[in-house]
């Protein structure tokens, strides 16, 4: 039930879904007379468009996320490497028979490089079916084909293809590896989800060392620009930034992490 339901909130409250719901409610309550609550409506609306679009809230919102996890100082020794799922176009992968890569792709990427440098540890990816509405074809299924192709040993991967949300992941993952005291273990995920992530790994009792990849912002006074080549960029970022603080309030409301923004542990090393 909390999939579903948080499937179709975040369909509602999207910004640019709301603007339209916004301008569609505006419209009525003008055809019915109540013109002064529908100027409101526009004008709020026409607000909200120009802060998506022209404003850097989005990167400053989207910033404050990727830099909350800083990259740690790698040991010497790694027992698995877990990779979170949202790294596929599954409708793409699906249709075309080809394991195309997100926005996120950069976790599988950054997976394979951490393989490669910890030649004896586990490849664990985990994604199923994220899909409410529609047919779609599990992620474990298509990243199998993608890990093979980079030349990964079958022998070395590990398929969780249950998970239909974070708190799926880190549950069944811990389910399926049954790690030990002493064992070390990498999460790897985008930068701006690795707050709710590592928050759902401690909620089930999972320890991890967080790995952020796939940086959306830059740095420094860069971060105050954005981008005018195509504005639409500002608006995603935007979109991303709610979307992942939407994720953060309702997993604590809802017990899957036991704090509201979730920070490194206590003299966690950091390069």
């Amino acid at each position: 039930m909390f999939f579903v339901l948080s499937k179709l909130l975040w369909f509602v409250v999207q910004p640019l879904v709301a603007l339209a719901l916004a301008v569609l409610l505006g419209a009525i309550l003008a055809a019915f007379g109540f013109r002064t609550v529908a100027a409101l409506l526009y004008g709020l609306s026409a607000l909200v468009y120009v802060v998506a679009m022209f404003s850097p809230a989005g990167l400053l919102l989207v910033g404050v996320l990727e830099d909350r996890f800083p990259r740690p100082s790698l040991p010497a020794d790694v027992t698995g490497i877990v990779v979170l799922g949202g790294s596929f176009d599954t409708r793409v992968a699906k249709t075309r028979g080809d394991a195309e890569l997100s926005e996120a792709g950069d976790r599988v990427m950054a997976g394979m490089a951490l393989a490669r440098r910890f030649p004896n540890a586990k490849v664990v990816f985990t994604g199923g079916v994220a899909a409410v509405f529609e047919d779609d074809v599990s992620e474990a299924e298509v990243a199998q084909r993608a890990f093979a192709a980079l030349g990964l040993e079958p022998s070395r991967l590990v398929l969780e293809g249950r998970a239909r949300n974070t708190a799926e992941n880190a549950a069944f993952t811990k389910e399926l590896v049954q790690p030990k005291p002493g064992e070390t273990w990498l999460l790897v995920t985008s930068a701006f989800h690795m707050p709710r992530s590592v928050g759902c790994f401690r909620k089930v009792g999972f320890e991890v060392v967080p790995y952020p990849v796939d940086y959306r912002t830059p740095t420094g006074s860069a971060r105050w620009r954005p981008a005018w080549a195509d504005v639409t960029r500002n608006a995603d970022k935007l979109q991303l930034a709610l979307r992942e603080y939407v994720g953060l309030v309702g997993y604590r409301l809802s017990g899957k992490i036991d704090e509201l923004f979730p920070a490194p542990a206590a003299g966690t090393a950091r390069r």
